[in-house]
């Protein structure tokens, strides 16, 4: 039983995106979006070389104590003009491998973000989650998080 006091987070590395992915796709949203393929389609390693070069982004993953990835989460830290000219941390695709939920390692992923956010003088961390994931709403909630704005997307 993987518990949160036995996780370690950790830059993600090319040989997790696999399971970064398994990760990504284990939800009724997610089972839409990605492609779980043997071997890995390339564009996810395209991706994660992208994100990896891009000194404001970070994905990170949990690792358990034997070494498998069981969570990851990205921060986008963003420099803007707006509120005083600071900059605010954003939380992208916060993860937990299905066999490890609500055993605090999402809880521990997010907190070390926001510390992380603010050590890098972010003075607010956002994150957007689709409307139909009450779960995960009532769980940004419960760690302090408030709902604040309408999010829009438009696909091309």
């Amino acid at each position: 039983m993987t518990a949160a006091s036995s996780i370690t987070i950790r830059r993600a590395r090319r040989d997790d995106v696999a399971a970064i992915v398994g990760m990504l796709a284990d939800d009724p949203l997610g089972s839409g979006r990605e492609r779980i393929e043997d071997p890995l389609p390339q564009i996810y390693y395209q991706a994660f070389e992208r994100v990896d070069r891009d000194p404001n982004l970070q994905l990170v993953v949990a690792v358990d104590g034997e070494g498998a990835v069981v969570g990851c989460l990205q921060l986008a830290m963003m420099a803007g003009l707006s509120s005083q000219g600071t900059s605010r941390g954003l939380l992208e695709d916060v993860r937990v491998a299905k066999h490890c939920r609500s055993r605090g390692i999402g809880e521990q992923l997010v907190q070390w973000a926001v510390t992380e956010a603010r050590a890098k003088g972010c003075v607010l961390v956002e994150l957007l989650t689709h409307h139909t994931r009450v779960d995960a709403q009532r769980f940004y909630e419960r760690l302090g998080f408030a709902r604040s704005h309408v999010g829009m997307t438009l696909r091309f």
